[in-house]
């Protein structure tokens, strides 16, 4: 199958990663090489088993790495054109990106308003009450829910309303981390749902970063495929789908026996970037 990068004709992507080097404590590789592009209005996945590196570089994009030691070594990030490899959290937010984290970390003893006020702090009066009311027709269960605390809400109920504080500031680009974590399977094809909706409706852009290839490849228009710091493949959702690999054992769609491990596939086509 056709494993080439998205073509590059036509305006720049809104986001773009150029074979990044990430470290943990000036020793630990977690991330080598990987490339990626994110265009306007577009779903794009970033598909792997844990650990396989995924949130970090979510993590490098967001500006978030030095909260946890890490250091983007080499390579290049760039937001709508301009480079923010070395850019702070905050200031990337106000470019128009905004991360939601993986574990929702939402302050748990302020209600669901407040919550999602906090995540309204760049914007005015006017916008902040608008960008609400957009929030609760997204997620109608909260603004039935508009005066409850947080902490005391479902999982679901939860990412729904991280979901929304992320909006608030209403991104550009909204990148979701592992939104499925936890949740139960009908809870996690509403997340789905609004996701696709978000996108519908307002054509925003979506980093996706997720272990359920099956839900993320339902929605998204590309993703990469990340294995042990690298990306290992990449395509449109159809081509992935459509790849015997990734249906074994990602999918889980073929009970062939003796392959449990991507590795261990001989035809499994790696580009020379993968193998330096």
């Amino acid at each position: 199958m056709n494993t080439q990068p998205q073509a590059t004709a036509g305006p720049p992507p809104a986001l773009a990663v150029h074979n990044i080097q990430i470290v943990y404590g000036g020793a630990i590789e977690a991330v080598r090489d990987v490339s990626l592009e994110v265009r306007s209005g577009q779903i794009v996945a970033l598909l792997g088993s844990n650990g396989a590196g995924k949130s970090t570089v979510l993590k490098a994009v967001s500006g978030v790495l030095d909260a946890e030691d890490g250091e983007i070594e080499k390579g290049a990030i760039q937001l709508f054109g301009d480079s923010i490899e070395r850019a702070p959290a905050h200031a990337i937010v106000r470019r128009g990106m905004v991360q939601v984290p993986e574990g929702r970390r939402l302050f748990a003893s302020l209600t669901v308003e407040e919550n999602l006020i906090v995540g309204a702090h760049l914007q005015g009066a006017s916008r902040l009450a608008q960008a609400r009311d957009y929030v609760f027709s997204l997620f109608p269960r909260l603004a039935d829910r508009r005066q409850q605390i947080a902490g005391y809400l479902s999982g679901g109920e939860q990412q729904m309303v991280a979901i929304g504080r992320a909006l608030m500031s209403q991104p550009k680009i909204l990148a979701l981390d592992e939104p499925s974590l936890g949740l139960a399977p009908l809870v996690v094809a509403e997340i789905f749902n609004s996701i696709r909706k978000l996108r519908e409706t307002t054509g925003l852009t979506i980093l996706l970063v997720e272990q359920n290839a099956s839900r993320a490849l339902a929605i998204c228009d590309y993703a990469y495929i990340m294995e042990n710091g690298r990306v290992v493949l990449d395509g449109t959702s159809e081509q992935l789908r459509r790849n015997q690999d990734v249906r074994e054992f990602y999918l889980g769609l073929s009970s062939q026996p003796g392959r449990t491990s991507m590795k261990d596939v001989k035809h499994y086509k790696r580009r020379k970037r993968w193998l330096s």
